[in-house]
């Protein structure tokens, strides 16, 4: 990407999990900022409304896709419908996480975490990127999370898996560095948005959470510009996040532990 007045005007977004939260609000900035879009989420209702909207309110090209990231069809999918189709900007932004004791989760609860948080985010890299740096225009963003920098107890599999998500956009940060491409995780702290109900519900996280619509657009203003491979959402996700590097990993777990536990 590059410091452009308007960086994605007449671009093509990729967004998953766009039918609500973080990806519905970056999606809605992409396309006032004059991007077509292409929406990827499980529940084709709430995409197809969020598509309409865009088309009514900005004027640009806005389609869905309705399938389900964490299995291998899905992603198949996305990728056979897209494959003869320009993609200039992906955010693999679907992920899913589980509040709890890891002993006490399903395996498949687990497995749709690792698979959708990494899998999906690691195949549609591989999808769409090649063909960024052909055209040397574009970039991936990713959706890391605060999480990533420490461990998460009550949350260890969601952690580890946003930890994935960080170290593998951070190293392909650097190994596209002078390709056009521009390559950014962004890391939101805990955002007002479905993802906690869906974790399992409880009150855990739920001070200072921000909006979805402030942290897309951190995030987008970060990949509009030159720079480096990170952007935290938040003064405040930024100290904490930054707690690791003078905190003993012992105590670090045992303090993480203590704001995700539900009250």
């Amino acid at each position: 990407m590059t410091a452009a007045r308007a960086p994605f005007r007449r671009r093509t977004a990729l967004i998953t999990g766009a039918s609500g939260g973080i990806g519905e609000a970056l999606a809605l900035q992409l396309a006032e900022q004059g991007a077509d879009v292409v929406l990827v989420a499980r529940s084709a209702d709430r995409l197809d409304a969020v598509a309409d909207r865009i088309r009514t309110t900005f004027g640009v090209h806005a389609e869905s896709i309705a399938t389900d990231l964490s299995t291998d069809d899905g992603v198949d999918r996305v990728i056979t419908l897209l494959q003869n189709r320009r993609i200039d900007i992906l955010i693999p932004n679907a992920g899913v996480g589980a509040h709890g004791p890891f002993v006490d989760a399903s395996e498949h609860r687990s497995r749709v975490q690792v698979d959708l948080n990494c899998g999906a985010v690691v195949r549609l890299v591989h999808a769409f990127l090649p063909g960024m740096i052909e055209r040397r225009v574009g970039g991936v963003m990713t959706v890391a999370s605060t999480a990533a920098f420490q461990p998460t107890p009550g949350m260890a599999v969601y952690g580890a898996t946003k930890a994935f998500v960080l170290s593998f956009t951070e190293a392909l940060w650097d190994e596209t560095r002078g390709s056009g491409v521009r390559i950014l995780a962004l890391c939101p702290g805990p955002t007002d948005t479905g993802f906690f109900d869906a974790a399992g519900g409880g009150d855990y996280l739920d001070r200072g959470r921000q909006t979805a619509e402030a942290v897309a657009r951190v995030g987008l203003a970060a990949f509009a510009r030159r720079g480096g491979p990170t952007v935290i959402s938040g003064l405040a996700n930024t100290v904490t996040a930054s707690a690791h590097r003078f905190v003993p990993r012992a105590l670090m777990a045992r303090l993480a532990g203590q704001f995700t536990a539900a009250r």
